[in-house]
């Protein structure tokens, strides 16, 4: 059954949703927001958001410097602290740039130095005097790095001291003593996790002498009983080598677990884990020349190939708990992804004495998707949105894919088997930045939610819950409003698997001012939010940390 909270069917250039790009508040102090309708007593703790603040700059010589790419927007982190007082909530947020220094640069300057994902520049020969199987760091100091896609919370290894005064809550009230912004490259910002202040940076290097590579997924996998941290290591050249380790939550310690050196270099935001694997797909998006296209360009973008169709995506199946390295290898038609969403083990319906692993994805037919998220091309009142309408969509549209890798436990890593397509929904049933219950990690899981594109907006114009067993639809939309990421937090005292309320922010096209959004994820309808006077610019992930901490933090 399909239902829609609210629907519309007016054309997209009717849907508002430019201000979410072009509105920029540099900081909020904490403001108390006004609270309407019923946010459910378990929800106490703390909500964080990050990504693009802006993306114009008015320069000191009188012109104005605009970035190309949403993925480069000029990172802003946002809080918001619910806090249950008797039978109601009141809800603080405040909000900070984390990148003044870059911006004040580019004030002065009229240009931005360094690397980026997307921003367009000219070429610098001068590179190539560099020996070609090295790739060269990003030569801007430390400050100006924009990193602000991901966040993780007190993650292992390279969060701050541990000490008995922190784990008591010294650095935040709900005993949040770290917060890391994170991009797809190997170093990390420290948060304040209260004033949002940016400090220092950290590198992967730091965790582990073998972690030399410049690149990483933005999005790592944590166990959700142990709390150990996995992630990828990319260094890019003649040869790319991908180094996958482990960060052990219990003693801080880093370890490789598995050297992949028979795939392309590639643009790989996220990863899976399952209760024993680690599961690293090498899909299309492969950089040119090793990577050292990158040091041409400028951008990691312009640096990617031309999709291939004939260039299969290869999955690598990493041992995780007994140190046996790679144990399988799948392959498939390719195809591009930015999420993953979740994977698990199960017997094999063919053969229960051996095991399959489940995944599910979210996933493009091409590489289209990428430069369609050009600033020119997302907003409603830029004519070059216009190029993604109608047929010439299509090769844009996100679908929710189910794979299965059959007898993991009998697989040879000399030897790649079929990875077999179980399910793909269909495109408006679809969703991108998916989350699920965290309660279902590694488990197997039946609901996934996440921001929907159906055509009646150039941006997000809603969320979907999709049921993968019944293969049915329930949204949220509102006519006018375009919602962020959704986050699960899952009722305490739950039954079922969406036993729980999604927590996203909204922005209101009409009234340029954002809300937060509380949802029933079992009903996908309204059960309160709070007003905010002012917009949260569309940005990518958040992070959830409860008041009462029911496990070991995650990363996402």
């Amino acid at each position: 059954m399909e239902i829609n909270a609210t629907s519309s069917t007016n054309h997209f250039n009717d849907w508002p949703n430019d201000a979410g790009f072009e509105i920029f508040h540099e900081e909020r102090e904490p403001v108390e927001l006004t609270v309407s309708g019923h946010i459910p007593s378990y929800i106490s703790g703390t909500l964080y958001r990050t990504g693009p603040g802006g993306h114009q700059v008015k320069t000191n010589k009188g012109t104005t410097f605009a970035i190309d790419h949403w993925f480069d927007g000029f990172s802003q982190n946002h809080r918001f602290q619910i806090i249950q007082t008797g039978s109601s909530a009141r809800v603080v947020y405040n909000s900070r740039r984390s990148i003044d220094p870059l911006i004040e640069n580019i004030r002065l300057t009229g240009n931005m130095d360094g690397f980026s994902f997307g921003q367009k520049r000219d070429p610098c020969t001068s590179f190539f005097k560099k020996v070609m199987s090295v790739f060269v760091p990003d030569p801007r100091p430390q400050e100006h790095h924009n990193i602000g896609v991901t966040l993780s919370i007190n993650p292992p290894g390279l969060g701050n001291p541990q000490t008995t005064e922190n784990k008591k809550g010294g650095g935040h009230a709900s005993g949040i003593y770290t917060l890391l912004a994170k991009t797809d490259v190997a170093v990390m910002r420290h948060i304040n996790p209260e004033t949002l202040e940016p400090r220092g940076m950290v590198s992967q290097k730091a965790l582990h002498p073998e972690l030399t590579g410049t690149l990483s997924a933005a999005h790592a996998k944590s166990d959700p009983v142990t709390g150990d941290v996995f992630n990828y290591n990319l260094a890019l050249g003649r040869s790319p080598v991908y180094r996958v380790f482990r960060v052990s939550a219990a003693t801080g310690q880093t370890e490789v677990l598995a050297t992949v050196t028979d795939a392309p270099g590639a643009y790989l935001h996220s990863s899976l884990i399952t209760e024993n694997y680690f599961i690293l797909c090498v899909w299309s998006g492969h950089y040119a020349w090793g990577g050292l296209k990158i040091l041409w360009e400028k951008n990691m973008l312009d640096a990617i190939s031309p999709f291939d169709p004939n260039q299969k995506a290869l999955w690598y199946v990493i041992d995780r708990k007994q140190g046996k390295g790679i144990v399988a290898k799948y392959e498939c038609d390719p195809f591009f992804c930015f999420h993953t969403i979740n994977a698990w083990e199960e017997p094999s319906p063919t053969d229960p004495l051996h095991t399959d692993i489940v995944a599910d994805l979210s996933v493009y037919k091409n590489l289209d998707v990428l430069k369609r998220f050009y600033y020119n091309n997302i907003k409603s009142s830029s004519h070059a949105s216009l190029n993604y309408t109608g047929d010439n969509r299509r090769s844009c549209d996100v679908f929710l894919r189910r794979w299965r890798l059959s007898s993991v436990d009998t697989a040879s890593p000399l030897e790649s088997r079929e990875a077999v397509t179980v399910h793909t929904a269909k495109h408006d049933r679809s969703c991108e930045l998916p989350v699920i219950n965290p309660r279902f990690l590694t488990k197997p899981s039946r609901y996934i939610y996440g921001a929907c594109d159906r055509d009646l907006s150039t941006f997000f114009d809603g969320l979907v819950k999709y049921d993968m067993e019944t293969q049915t639809a329930a949204y949220f939309s509102v006519h006018g409003h375009s919602p962020g990421e959704a986050i699960f937090v899952p009722n305490p005292n739950g039954t079922t698997e969406d036993d729980g309320v999604l927590l996203s922010v909204v922005l209101d096209g009409f009234t340029e001012k954002s809300y937060l959004l509380v949802l029933d994820a079992k009903t996908m309808k309204e059960v309160g939010r709070a007003n905010m006077d002012c917009v949260v610019g569309f940005g990518f992930h958040g992070v959830y940390q409860s008041q009462a901490v029911e496990g070991p933090s995650t990363d996402v």
